[in-house]
């Protein structure tokens, strides 16, 4: 086989796909050798396109406007009692979670008797009050101030509700929470709620409270960390219900789950004593037939 021939075999040419440059049309050797060398040759690859180029254009300094607004009195008074009592306490939080149900059904099976029998709906922050004021008379420590070098413990039960104003929270006392039944509690949360609205709400019945309690849940707070009302040394802070799975007798069941966070002053409430208050709390709430439900 001539030598052209065999070269072009070799590249899985043919005769035909070569142009031959010999004289009369002669297939040279080095035509078949610079076509299988051009067969062998890689193929480039195609340049890549170029990204269309964005023009940019140059920001210009717009006009910018502030509006200059004098704080009001109150905020000026809850903008420092906020920060004195992050500068001024040891203030820690401790959280749990309380499940709704049993709450939830009390309100649903006695809550039409009870708006008919005393003109008002039953809301959830009446047991939160009840909870507290027991675990307060179990709990001393969280019903406490520090007074100089002394430490004193309250005897009774002033509970401050944290109530939203037009100029921000405002915080009006429950006297002797502990005395009052249900019907009288939700009676003093709606009177204050509607005073503190229309601006009516007294000096002296924002002062003197010996605990608090905050429903972030009112505006979708899930969990958060509620800054104590000094001089008090302890702040419930309740957050929405949201069903969620948990497990229950060994099995995964949906439930209407709320998140509590306790903060309190390291300086008088220990963590122990902290973690017990509101693991009673959660009891309580879970439970709420002791708690003295009239209807």
């Amino acid at each position: 086989m001539p030598a052209a021939e065999r070269i072009l075999a070799q590249a899985g040419l043919s005769a035909a796909q070569v142009q031959p440059s010999g004289p009369g049309g002669r297939l040279l050797k080095e035509d078949a050798q610079r076509a299988a060398e051009a067969k062998s040759a890689p193929v480039p690859a195609p340049s890549p396109k170029p990204s269309p180029t964005i023009p940019l254009i140059p920001s210009a300094p717009g006009e910018r406007k502030d509006d200059v607004v004098p704080m009001t009195p109150l905020r000026r008074r809850i903008a420092e009692r906020l920060l004195s009592a992050k500068q001024n306490t040891a203030m820690l939080t401790t959280f749990n979670e309380a499940d709704m149900g049993s709450v939830m059904e009390l309100r649903k099976e006695y809550g039409e008797g009870f708006q008919k029998k005393y003109g008002m709906k039953l809301g959830f922050m009446s047991f939160f009050v009840k909870a507290v004021t027991q675990a307060l008379q179990e709990i001393p420590q969280l019903n406490a101030e520090i007074q100089g070098a002394n430490l004193v413990y309250h005897r009774y039960y002033d509970i401050g509700i944290a109530v939203g104003g037009g100029e921000g929270l405002v915080v009006p006392v429950i006297r002797d929470a502990d005395r009052l039944s249900m019907a009288q509690i939700e009676a003093t949360i709606a009177d204050y709620g509607e005073r503190v609205r229309s601006k009516k709400i007294k000096p002296e019945e924002l002062m003197g409270g010996t605990f608090t309690i905050t429903n972030g849940g009112i505006y979708g707070s899930l969990n958060s960390t509620p800054i104590l009302n000094p001089p008090q040394v302890g702040i419930l802070g309740m957050h929405a219900i949201v069903e969620r799975p948990v497990a229950k007798g060994g099995q995964v069941v949906i439930r209407p789950m709320m998140n509590l966070a306790l903060s309190y002053d390291h300086r008088v409430v220990d963590g122990r004593e902290a973690v017990t208050f509101l693991k009673r709390v959660k009891e309580l709430i879970e439970n709420p037939v002791r708690l003295a439900l009239e209807v």
